[in-house]
C-alpha cells in the first residue's frame, strides 16, 4: 500500500536559507513560500502536516507581526498544523509567544539541519497520532465496541475476544478494576449479539440494599411483603431475550448466590413470594473489580457460581498497564469537550504529556476524562498545562525518550551502569560483557558521565 505524502511548508524569504532548508528533510515534499500570502496558498493547495515559520517576513522582516499573524492565520484555518517558529536569538521572548498562540515549538537560528529534522518529524508523528485520534472518535459510534477507545495490545487482545464470543451464549465474567470499562465491554457483547434486539438490563449488586436485591432481579408477587401491592417482574425477566448484566457480582449476598446459580443452571425463575417456575431466555454478562478467588478461599463466594459465571473471562487491565493508551485517551477527550464547551485548546505542553504518560491513574479511564473535562472548563491558555491538570511535574531522569536518538543514548547508559555493578567496577570485564573494546568503554564512561567507583 503506498504510504501518504509528508508534506512540510518552509516560510522563509532569505534565499539562501530557504535553498538550504530544502534539501535537508529526508522522507517530505518541502513546499515553499516567501510571505504571509504565497504561505495560505500553500496551505490551501496542499494541507501540509508542518509548517516552519520565520517570525521576520515581508513585510515586516525587521520585525515579528507579520510572522504571528501568519501563524494565527494558518492555526485558524487547518489548527491540527503543527507550527515550528524559526527565529533568531534575540527573537526569543517573541518565539515564547508565538507558543502561547498554538505554534507547537521555536527553533533557534544558525539552522543545524539534524537537529531540525528530528523536531519536524516529532511533529509530524504527533499530527498523524491526532490524525488517527479523530478516525477513531469519528468511528466510536459506528464501532461495535464504541467508547472503547485503545491501542494498547492488551486491550486489543480484549477487544478481539470480544469479537470471538460475542455472537455465543456463553456466560461472560468482566474483570477489572474501577473505571477501565466493563460496562462498555458489556454493552459491546450485547450489540454484536444476535439478541442485539433486546434489551440490555444492568443492575449493580453493590449498590442495592440485600433486603431488596432479591426482589429487584427476581421481581414478587401481590401481598409477598409489606408495601407490595401490586405483582412486578424484575430486572431478570425484563431482559428476557436480550443481556443482563450483573455490575459488581462479587458484592452479591451468599443468600441470593445459590437462588442465581439456579437460574443460571435451569434458566427458570420465582418471584418473591410466588410458586410459579418462570422460563427466561437471556445472556447473563457478569463484571467485578474483586478478586473472586480470594472471596471464595474467605468463605464468602461460592466456588460453584464463579465457574458458572466465568466461562468465558475478560480481563481488562488498569490504565498503568496499557502503554500509550493515557496519551491517546488525554487527546481524544481533549478533542471531545474541545467541542462541547466551543473552546480551541490545540493540545498539552511537553511537560503536561510526560505527566500523562507517568502518572499512575488509580481510577483509570473515567480519572482522566473527569481530569481533562475539569482542565478545559479551567484552561486560560492555547495548551493544557501541568497546572491546569493539577498533576505533579516528571522528573529528567524518569521521563521518556521522545526520540530514537535519546532512547539508544539512555539504553546505552542503563546498560554501561547495570554491567559495572554486576563486575564491581572491573573495566575489563564490563567491556567483555558489553561487547566493546577497553578504550570504547571508557569514552562511553566520559560520554555519559559516568564514574566507576
Amino acid at each position: 500500500m503506498k504510504e501518504p505524502i509528508k508534506r512540510l511548508l518552509v516560510v522563509e524569504d532569505d534565499p539562501g536559507l530557504q535553498s538550504q532548508l530544502r534539501w535537508c528533510f529526508d522522507g517530505f515534499q518541502v513546499l515553499q513560500a516567501v510571505d504571509r500570502q504565497e504561505a495560505l496558498a500553500q496551505m490551501h493547495r496542499h494541507r501540509p502536516s508542518v509548517v516552519t515559520l520565520d517570525l521576520g517576513l515581508p513585510p515586516d522582516p525587521g520585525g515579528v507581526s507579520e510572522g504571528l499573524a501568519t501563524l494565527e492565520e494558518i492555526l485558524a484555518f487547518i489548527p491540527e498544523t503543527k507550527v515550528i517558529m524559526v527565529t533568531g536569538n534575540d527573537d526569543r521572548r517573541h518565539a515564547v509567544k508565538a507558543i502561547s498562540l498554538g505554534a507547537y515549538d521555536f527553533y533557534l537560528k544558525p539552522i543545524d539541519s539534524e537537529t531540525l529534522n528530528l523536531v519536524i518529524e516529532r511533529a509530524h508523528r504527533l499530527f498523524e497520532l491526532e490524525s488517527e485520534n479523530r478516525k477513531l472518535q469519528r468511528s466510536e459510534f459506528n464501532s461495535p465496541l464504541r467508547g472503547v477507545i485503545a491501542t494498547s495490545p492488551e486491550m486489543q487482545n480484549a477487544c478481539r475476544t470480544v469479537e470471538k464470543i460475542a455472537a455465543t451464549d456463553a456466560t461472560v465474567l468482566i474483570l477489572g478494576e474501577s473505571g477501565t470499562g466493563k460496562e462498555l465491554f458489556a454493552r459491546a457483547l450485547h450489540e454484536m449479539s444476535s439478541r442485539s434486539q433486546g434489551k440490555l438490563i444492568a443492575i449493580n449488586c453493590a449498590a442495592i440494599p440485600e433486603n431488596l436485591l432479591e426482589s429487584e432481579l427476581f421481581g414478587y408477587e401481590k401481598g409477598a411483603f409489606t408495601g407490595a401491592a401490586k405483582q412486578t417482574r424484575g430486572k431478570i425477566e425484563y431482559a428476557d431475550g436480550g443481556t443482563l448484566f450483573l455490575d459488581e457480582i462479587g458484592d452479591l449476598p451468599q443468600a441470593l448466590q445459590a437462588k442465581l446459580l439456579r437460574f443460571l443452571q435451569e434458566r427458570v425463575i420465582e418471584r418473591v413470594g410466588g410458586r410459579q417456575e418462570i422460563p427466561v431466555d437471556l445472556r447473563v454478562v457478569c463484571a467485578t473489580h474483586q478478586d473472586l478467588k480470594s472471596r471464595i478461599a474467605e468463605g464468602v463466594f461460592r466456588e460453584d457460581l464463579f465457574y458458572r459465571i466465568g466461562e468465558v473471562t475478560i480481563h481488562l487491565p488498569p490504565l498503568r498497564e496499557r502503554e500509550g493508551d493515557a496519551l491517546l485517551l488525554a487527546r481524544v477527550f481533549l478533542d471531545k469537550y474541545n467541542r462541547q464547551m466551543g473552546k480551541s485548546i490545540r493540545g498539552f505542553t511537553k511537560e503536561a504529556l510526560a505527566a500523562i504518560e507517568h502518572h499512575a491513574w488509580p481510577g483509570n479511564v473515567r480519572e482522566i476524562e473527569s481530569l481533562i473535562k475539569r482542565a478545559v472548563i479551567m484552561a486560560e491558555g492555547r495548551q493544557l498545562s501541568l497546572e491546569d491538570l493539577d498533576l505533579a511535574p516528571v522528573d529528567a531522569e524518569a521521563r521518556l525518550p521522545v526520540t530514537l536518538q535519546e532512547a539508544r543514548a539512555r539504553a546505552e547508559s542503563q546498560a554501561i551502569r547495570r554491567t559495572l555493578a554486576r563486575v564491581n567496577g572491573n573495566i575489563t570485564l564490563a567491556a567483555q560483557e558489553l561487547g566493546v573494546t577497553r578504550p570504547t568503554l571508557y569514552g562511553l564512561l566520559e560520554k555519559y558521565e559516568i564514574k566507576n567507583s
